[in-house]
């Protein structure tokens, strides 16, 4: 049987690797360190983590990125298992001992019959003999492949650099104070002329919002990262630097708005937040791309009249990181397009964390090997961690409502990607009605008992369908 071929040796790659081998198919890894090097990679190990060492929450009650780890686990995860053995203190979160974690990923793929590793760097474009290839290089890709990317699919295949807005979950923003409403009420090409939700802020809370971003703490670019502000997405904390009406005749201009709260008063500056995903369930803040520190970005927001109490999916940052626009260049199951035997995997393909890279890795690696053993698996449903992710990265992003740049960006695992639940329950069991962070956490908890339920349901499918 034909190998197939893993560019790239970090979580996903060495996660797809691990599910192509365990259904009996040979693979062949390719890790270029350590006869090429990176700038952030300090050994030779493959599942190297270059930055924190916590997988986050393993809460799989409450939290979205612990029901991944619930589904990871059930799916046989080489990297959960290996995180497991490895684990160090850290409350609710899974914290691994990163030297020992990366010591035994490798051990076991060096160990297994089916697993090839090849130290060496794939320069540009893989080998046209290589019919099945999954392409797992994460933010440092090397540049001859990157080149060889863009040469298959146009200049605007791969973005170099986040430049990322926060985004929040609708539900979390205050209606009672925010509207619906395009400028102009004009209607871009996808959209309906009520495609935005509006903040007003009078002059004296714009006053304050400015010189809370004037004293807040930024985050460094990496020593390898550069700095990479440019006119379209300067951060808004050096756009005040600028000038305290910068953004009020930026991203925050009034113009062409009517309060429908308050029709007869105009607002002295506004926050604009765009739909970020088909579901409707998360807006991104629109130009709102930052250094500013996570603790410092959600007070500061919440300043925002309508983001009083913003639970956000993601806060905003720029940073070097190579990944693909994905909702346009592959298709559902993560072949790009333009050349079917090129799958991707891991951030790349713009999901964002240690979890996720290696989840996308595993739902890569499982499609590789059906493919080879001539089955065809369904991808996990919408309502799974994974399937909520996956479905993201290919086609759960609204592309654009309106002519400005692409807005796809990368995205953890978090619960605005999962479609809510019909007729959730509205009284607890002692009859009372659900209110405030009660309510949110039945909502949490609804949504990961349908997961697990889902998940169970999709991998005892896929085992039958192997067994077969």
């Amino acid at each position: 049987m034909e190998p197939v071929h893993i560019i790239g040796g970090g979580l996903a790659g060495s996660e797809a690797a691990w599910q192509i081998a365990q259904a009996g198919v040979p693979v062949i890894l390719h890790e270029m360190r350590p006869v090429r090097g990176t700038e952030a990679h300090k050994t030779e190990g493959l599942a190297e983590l270059v930055c924190s060492n916590s997988f986050r929450s393993d809460d799989a009650l409450s939290n979205a990125v612990g029901q991944l780890h619930w589904e990871m686990r059930r799916l046989g995860s080489l990297i959960m298992d290996k995180g497991d053995a490895h684990q160090v203190p850290a409350g609710g979160a899974l914290a691994v001992d990163r030297d020992g974690f990366s010591q035994a990923v490798t051990a076991a793929l060096e160990a297994h019959p089916l697993v090839t590793i090849d130290r060496a760097e794939i320069a540009g474009l893989p080998p046209a003999e290589w019919d099945s290839v999954i392409i797992a290089t994460g933010p440092l890709t090397s540049p001859a492949l990157a080149a060889g990317i863009q040469s298959l699919t146009g200049e605007d295949a791969l973005a170099f650099f986040d430049a990322i807005a926060p985004i929040v979950h609708f539900d979390s923003i205050d209606m009672g104070v925010a509207w619906f409403q395009s400028r102009y009420d004009k209607a871009g090409p996808g959209g309906t002329g009520a495609d935005y939700i509006n903040c007003p802020l009078d002059r004296d809370q714009y006053e304050a919002f400015i010189d809370a971003l004037l004293a807040a703490e930024t985050t460094e670019f990496k020593e390898w990262e550069g700095t990479p502000y440019f006119d379209g997405c300067l951060p808004i904390e050096v756009m005040a630097q600028r000038g305290r009406e910068t953004l009020r005749w930026g991203p925050m201009k009034p113009v062409g708005l009517t309060n429908k709260h308050n029709p007869t008063v105009k607002p002295y500056a506004v926050v604009q937040l765009r739909q970020d995903n088909a579901l409707g369930t998360l807006f991104n803040m629109t130009g709102f791309q930052t250094k500013l520190k996570y603790g410092e970005q959600a007070a500061i927001f919440r300043m925002i009249p309508g983001l009083q109490n913003a639970e956000f999916a993601r806060l905003g940052g720029i940073h070097r990181n190579t990944y693909l626009n994905s909702p346009k260049l592959l298709d559902a199951r993560l072949r790009l397009k333009a050349d079917p035997r090129l799958r991707f995997a891991g951030q790349i393909t713009g999901c964002e964390g240690y979890v996720e890279s290696a989840a996308i890795g595993l739902l890569a690696g499982r499609l590789a090997a059906a493919e080879r053993l001539g089955r065809e698996i369904e991808i996990p449903p919408a309502t799974t961690a994974l399937g909520a992710l996956v479905n993201h990265i290919t086609g759960g992003h609204i592309v654009t409502i309106d002519e400005g740049p692409r807005s796809f960006q990368p995205m953890n695992i978090n619960f605005g990607l999962f479609p809510p639940i019909e007729g959730q329950a509205t009284h607890g069991p002692d009859g009372k009605k659900l209110k405030g962070p009660a309510k949110s956490v039945a909502r949490k908890h609804a949504l990961t008992a349908r997961a697990k339920v889902e998940m169970e349901a999709w991998a005892g499918g896929e085992q039958a369908q192997a067994a077969e």
